[in-house]
């Protein structure tokens, strides 16, 4: 009996060294609509081969929640790969020397050629993690290169689902609030282009990479009606990637886009259209 005792205590010990997770929030299973603690999460997330985290860029709570998670997985399975948005493939010639030279330069944004417009201070974390795992970090975006081609001569999509006109729809709306309504019509259709070659691109890497594998991508590539995993399962793949929407409170999530949610805090905002019509006006 005396031995039972500690037997639990022991195991008990084990459940509890996992370090909490740095942010608050609301996390639900939008499958079934249940409030879920961040252990529980993370024990289904460890489930699935091919997994997307939705984020939005700009806030540093999804990134810190991200790099938690992708730490806890690591501690409940061996992990396959790791896939970024903020990659594109001219960069990973450098990703991988700096993996295999196991040193950290002093300057690693500049070593990586890290693109400008994804904030280091909320990247350079999970980046730092990854490139210490013994799995890959991949490059999941189109170069600058392809992005000017596809715009100019956007090329033809195959698939049913990534061609369906409602996703179309509301791929065109999403576009054109993006960009404050400031975008020309003459544009809509090479912008939409653009952002299903992304999606299509991201998800050929992921059925490229490694298993279990983990996609991290803005909301709108993450969703399931309109993003990455209708162009997964437009390949071949019999299953769509499973989706954790990192969203801030007052977010609408439906089922429709994601098969969890972790609603955290929501955040001041800078008026960005501001900004771009100012960009505009030039």
């Amino acid at each position: 009996m005396r031995g039972m005792w500690w037997l639990a205590l022991m195991l008990l010990a084990g459940c509890q060294h996992m370090a909490a997770p740095p942010v608050s929030g609301e996390i639900r299973d939008l499958r079934n609509g249940e409030v879920l603690s961040a252990q529980q999460l993370l024990t289904r997330l460890a489930e699935p081969e091919r997994l997307i985290m939705g984020e939005q860029h700009d806030n540093a709570d999804h990134h810190a929640a991200q790099l938690w998670l992708l730490q806890a997985l690591g501690e409940q399975r061996a992990q396959g790969s790791l896939l970024l948005e903020m990659l594109t493939p001219d960069q990973q010639a450098k990703v991988d020397a700096l993996r295999q030279s196991k040193s950290v330069p002093a300057d690693l944004p500049a070593a990586l050629a890290w693109q400008d417009g994804w904030d280091w201070n909320l990247y350079g974390p999970i980046v730092r993690f990854a490139l210490t795992q013994p799995y890959p970090l991949l490059a999941a975006n189109l170069d600058d290169s392809e992005t000017r081609a596809f715009y100019h001569n956007p090329p033809a999509l195959n698939g049913p689902r990534s061609n369906s006109l409602s996703v179309k729809k509301t791929l065109l709306g999403q576009i054109s609030e993006s960009h404050c309504g400031l975008l020309p019509e003459s544009q809509m259709p090479a912008m939409l282009a653009i952002q299903q070659q992304r999606d299509r691109r991201m998800a050929e890497s992921m059925l490229a990479a490694p298993m279990p594998t983990i996609l991290l991508a803005g909301a709108w590539h993450a969703r399931k009606d309109v993003g990455v995993p209708l162009h997964v399962q437009d390949l071949g793949a019999g299953e769509a990637p499973t989706v954790l929407m990192l969203a801030e409170q007052g977010d609408a999530v439906t089922p429709a886009m994601a098969d969890y949610v972790w609603y955290t805090p929501a955040t001041p905002k800078p008026d960005y259209c501001e900004q771009m019509r100012k960009q505009f006006a030039k």
